[in-house]
């Protein structure tokens, strides 16, 4: 995710770090070489000029404008709805170990059973970060289970379903020794529910993307679109035809790469969403719910981006 304070008018204008600039200048820079070069030879194509009216132009980009927006929206949706997703699993973390930390009520000799039952909670979201992002978990989860835990954790297709399984079969464990109220054990059991639901809906996001031949068509004619356009401007326009495409092809390729980047909001990507952030401050949060003090600091943007 990009973070920065909002720059001046000015700025706004210049700034390169955190624009999709980086993302499109090759197709960009074609498609101006491609305007000059037939603002430069008058709009000919060996010895012939080819004439082409801008009406047709305008009806195009208007037509593309259009469903360049509505994919926009879609993926935008996408995204929220990720970030939704992860704002209910905070809740649900959060709310268990601090159940688990006020209900509870283990005998002086079984204090540690609450701190390993909070790390379990912390665990969770490090291990969906990882399931949606491909990568190995046992980094993250190494300080906060026992070894056998971690195996199975880590041996498991799912690691966060492993994780909330894990974790029931603690919080049951508990209810059987007398550490819990019966009475208070389903109220334990909605949040790792909640979790699930959560889990469930990243799955959702992920195993399903946009229809790959939407967006390959909406690439393909803006490509086109963008080689094309200088020949319905250069009459009207003369010599400003490569300025004239060039805004238009930054506007267009730029719409495509956004959409592009936060269809997968779970991605690595600078637009994603800030997972490794989110999960830093769950495990923060719920650490300093045991009253620790020496808990990692949250993480900081590199070069505006936050991952």
């Amino acid at each position: 995710m990009i973070v920065r304070d909002r720059p001046s008018a000015v700025r706004l204008l210049l700034t390169l770090r955190g624009s999709i600039l980086g993302d499109i200048w090759r197709p960009l820079v074609f498609s101006i070489a491609v305007a000059t070069a037939i603002t430069v030879f008058g709009g000919r194509i060996v010895g012939v000029k080819l004439h082409l009216d801008v009406a047709p132009f305008t009806l195009i980009g208007m037509t593309l404008a259009i469903f360049l927006g509505f994919r926009n929206n879609v993926c935008y949706d996408r995204y929220w709805e990720a970030r939704r997703l992860w704002g209910d699993l905070t809740i649900a973390c959060r709310n268990l170990a601090r159940q688990t930390s006020t209900l509870m009520a283990p005998p002086a000799s079984e204090a540690e059973i609450v701190r390993g039952l909070v790390y379990r909670i912390i665990a969770i979201p490090h291990a969906l970060r990882h399931e949606l992002r491909g990568s190995p978990p046992a980094v993250d989860l190494r300080p906060l289970l026992d070894a056998d835990t971690l195996r199975r954790v880590c041996a498991a297709r799912s690691p966060t379903t492993a994780m909330i399984a894990a974790t029931a079969r603690e919080l049951r464990s508990c209810r059987e020794q007398g550490w819990i109220n019966p009475v208070l054990a389903p109220v334990m059991e909605t949040q790792l529910a909640a979790m699930s639901a959560a889990l469930a809906g990243c799955e959702r996001i992920r195993t399903t993307p946009v229809p790959f031949a939407y967006t390959l068509l909406l690439h393909r004619t803006i490509f086109v679109y963008c080689l094309l356009v200088p020949f319905g401007l250069l009459d009207s326009c003369g010599m400003a035809t490569p300025l004239i495409a060039a805004v238009l092809a930054y506007t267009f390729f730029g719409l495509d790469a956004v959409g592009t980047q936060i269809e997968e909001p779970f991605g690595t990507q600078p637009y994603a969403l800030p997972l490794a952030a989110v999960c830093r401050i769950i495990e923060i949060d719920l650490r300093q719910t045991l009253g620790e003090t020496d808990v990692p600091p949250p993480l900081q943007p590199v070069n505006y981006v936050l991952s």
